[in-house]
C-alpha cells in the first residue's frame, strides 16, 4: 500500500491541513442536480474571489490539475491565425507556445534571462515596434526556477497596447501578492495544490469581462468541449454545469479557502516572506548556491545540487534516511537544481529548519 511517511518540502503539492483533509471524506451529495450545492459553489467563489481580486461572477472552479486551466485560456481565447505573445524566464513561461500551437494560434516568444525577471522596459521596447497581438502570456512564478516576475506592471503595460493578458499564477498566488482587477489580468490561473494546501485535482480561474467578451465574440467555435470556457459563463444562474463538479475536492477547497481567510492574505504574504528569506539565507550559511539571482519567489527556493551528489541521489538520501521529501527541477535545470518548496502550509519556520538541519546533516556525512 502506499503510504508517505515524509514530510512534504516539495514546490507543490504542499501539506493538506487535517481539517481540509476531514471535510473531503464527508458526504458530497448530488452536484448536479442538488440546488444547495448550486448556492455552495456560488459562495465558494465569492470567497475565493477575494483571494484573486476580483468579482465572484469571474471565477470558475474546474475539475483537474492547473494544466487544465492553462490549457482551457488557450483554447478559449485562440482563433486560428491569432498572433499570441509569449513573455518567458522559465520552462512554463515558454511552455505557452506549445499551448497555442494545436488551437491554430502563432506564438511569438519574448525570452529573457532564466536568473532573472522579465525586464518590463524591453517588453516596452519590443511592443513599440510590434503589438499586434490577440493576446500574451506570462508566468508570475515560474516554479522550476523560483523566480518571481513583476505581472502587475507586464499586465498593465500589455492593457494599454489593447493586448488581452493571461497570467499563470499557480505556484504564487496567496503567497505573492494578486489582484487580477487592480493588475488588469484577463485570465489567472491557480491549483488547489500550491499555496491554498489543498489536495491537486482543482484549478481555479478569474475571467475579466473583456476575456468573457473576447470569448463570445469568436468567428470560430472553440476546438474542444473540456476546456471550453464559454460553457462557464452565468452556470451558477443557469443551474448547469459543463460536467458533473468534483463535489468532495470543492468541500475541502472550501475549508482551504477559509483557512487562508481566516489567517489573513496580507499575513499569509508576510509569512511566506519571512520563511523564504529564512530558506535562503539558511542555504547560503551552508555554502550551497542558489540559482536565482534576483527577483526570489516567497514560494519555491531553487538552489545548485551540492558537488559529490546527483540531483537524483540527494532527493533519494534526504528522503529515505531523514523522512524529508523535496524536488528537483526540469528540462535544462533537470541535472542542476534542487528545490525546496516553502508554500501554504509548507511554509513554516519549523519546517524550513527541519530540512536545513538534514542537509547540513547530509552534507557532514
Amino acid at each position: 500500500m502506499y503510504r508517505p511517511d515524509y514530510l512534504m518540502m516539495t514546490p507543490g503539492p504542499s501539506i493538506v491541513r487535517e481539517n481540509v483533509m476531514k471535510r473531503r471524506a464527508e458526504f458530497f451529495g448530488n452536484p448536479d442536480l442538488d440546488e444547495d450545492f448550486f448556492m455552495f459553489y456560488d459562495k465558494l467563489a465569492e470567497k475565493t474571489a477575494k483571494i484573486f481580486g476580483c468579482k465572484k461572477e469571474n471565477m470558475i472552479f474546474m475539475s483537474g490539475e492547473g494544466m487544465v486551466g492553462l490549457d482551457s485560456a488557450c483554447a478559449s481565447l485562440t482563433e486560428p491565425g491569432d498572433r499570441v505573445l509569449v513573455i518567458e524566464n522559465g520552462l512554463f513561461g515558454a511552455g505557452f507556445a506549445d499551448m497555442v500551437t494545436p488551437y491554430g494560434g502563432i506564438p511569438v516568444t519574448l525570452s529573457f534571462d532564466t536568473k532573472r525577471k522579465i525586464d518590463v522596459e524591453k517588453v516596452k521596447e519590443f511592443l513599440e515596434k510590434d503589438s499586434n497581438f490577440k493576446f500574451a502570456t506570462v508566468v508570475h512564478c515560474d516554479t522550476p526556477t523560483g523566480v518571481l516576475n513583476d505581472v502587475k506592471e507586464i499586465c498593465k503595460l500589455l492593457k494599454s497596447k489593447g493586448i488581452l493578458t493571461v497570467v499563470d499564477t499557480v505556484a504564487a498566488i496567496g503567497g505573492e501578492y494578486f489582484n487580477a482587477n487592480e493588475f488588469g489580468a484577463d485570465i489567472a490561473l491557480g491549483g488547489s495544490q500550491k499555496c491554498f494546501s489543498a489536495p491537486p485535482g482543482i484549478t481555479m480561474l478569474s475571467v475579466s469581462d473583456d476575456a468573457w467578451k473576447a470569448i463570445k465574440n469568436r468567428k470560430i467555435k472553440i476546438a474542444s468541449f473540456y476546456c471550453n470556457l464559454s460553457y462557464w459563463q452565468n452556470c451558477v444562474e443557469k443551474r448547469l454545469f459543463p460536467y458533473t463538479m468534483p463535489s468532495s475536492d470543492l468541500m475541502g477547497f472550501d475549508v482551504a479557502v477559509d483557512n487562508i481567510l481566516e489567517e489573513g492574505i496580507e499575513n499569509m504574504i508576510e509569512r511566506h516572506h519571512k520563511v523564504a528569506e529564512y530558506c535562503r539565507n539558511g542555504l547560503k550559511k551552508l555554502g550551497l548556491k542558489l540559482y536565482m539571482e534576483d527577483n526570489f519567489s516567497s514560494t519555491v527556493t531553487g538552489f545548485y545540487v551540492p558537488d559529490g551528489f546527483t540531483v537524483k541521489e540527494f532527493i533519494r538520501r534526504l528522503k529515505d534516511d531523514y523522512k524529508i521529501f523535496i524536488g528537483g527541477s526540469y528540462g535544462p535545470y533537470a541535472d542542476k537544481i534542487l528545490r525546496i518548496g516553502h508554500m501554504g502550509e509548507s511554509a513554516k519556520i519549523e519546517y524550513i529548519e527541519k530540512t536545513l538541519l538534514a542537509i547540513k546533516d547530509m552534507l557532514k556525512k
